[in-house]
């Protein structure tokens, strides 16, 4: 059994060093977590949703353009909420409301510009301060249940626990008869295969599987040597599930932003 940790407790790592090549309409300019879905980027609406459940303490592996997420977090006020500034210096910055005040704690880290995914999270582990550890990527969003996804790692007792989705195929989905298509599906989830929806939940023990090597990739030696010793649980979810891998995808998030009711907007304003 592990060991149970409030939400407040519990770090949560975030891979915002990605370069995004598929997606260079808009990361030739900024990190794909800076890319906007409404007004707020990506990497927002992502710690939106883990703060709905009372996370609040995050550790951004930043690489690529890291210094624009800095810039970020550093003017997360000034740039949300109303203000009076003196430019002599002789009154203190006023602010007059209070939107956007987030109960949040937020580590920047620079971890390297070519870094792999393994290889980021090793540097930041000195920042981990708990045997519990959330673990996701900076470019995808999901109406998870993370309550649901904590107690399922806990039960099953493993070092590691991945959030398995079902795809949504790039292709509409045709049944055919003869020659008359009787049904047609756009963009259809392939009811057959799992894969990995990021949204991990680790213990600190993961580390044992890991190496200080830049190149190293989390989704290869780690993960598999992890699940080769019956190590690796999976959480299977079933409710929207969207990542932002490339131009297409962002229009399609930020449509449904646009919508009555956007699908991972878990959170209440």
């Amino acid at each position: 059994m592990t060991e149970r940790l409030r939400r407040h407790e519990i770090p949560v790592v975030i891979l915002c060093g990605g370069k995004g090549t598929r997606f260079r309409e808009e990361t030739e300019y900024r990190p794909k977590p800076m890319v906007e879905i409404g007004n707020q980027p990506i990497l927002w609406h992502i710690m939106k949703i883990y703060g709905h459940f009372g996370f609040r303490r995050f550790i951004l592996c930043l690489g690529y353009k890291g210094w624009i997420i800095k810039q970020y977090f550093l003017r997360y006020s000034e740039t949300l909420r109303d203000f009076t500034v003196t430019l002599d210096g002789s009154r203190p910055l006023e602010f007059h409301n209070s939107p956007g005040d987030e109960n949040w704690s937020v580590t920047c880290a620079e971890t390297g510009a070519e870094t792999g995914t393994g290889g980021r999270l090793w540097r930041v582990q000195k920042y981990i301060d708990a045997a519990t550890f959330c673990f996701t990527y900076g470019d995808a969003v999901a109406a998870i249940d993370l309550d649901a996804l904590l107690e399922h790692h806990h039960s099953e007792g493993r070092i590691a626990t991945v959030t398995g989705v079902h795809p949504t195929s790039r292709y509409g989905e045709m049944h055919v008869e003869g020659s008359e298509v009787t049904e047609f599906n756009e963009k259809p989830t392939l009811a057959e295969g799992v894969v990995s929806g990021g949204f991990f939940v680790f213990q600190k023990d993961v580390f044992r599987y890991m190496t200080e090597e830049p190149e190293l990739f989390l989704e290869q030696k780690p993960l598999q040597n992890l699940a080769r010793d019956g190590q690796l649980s999976v959480y299977r979810h079933t409710d929207f599930w969207h990542p932002m891998d490339t131009y297409r995808d962002h229009l399609h998030l930020s449509d449904l932003w646009n919508s009555p009711r956007p699908p991972w907007k878990i959170w209440q304003e």
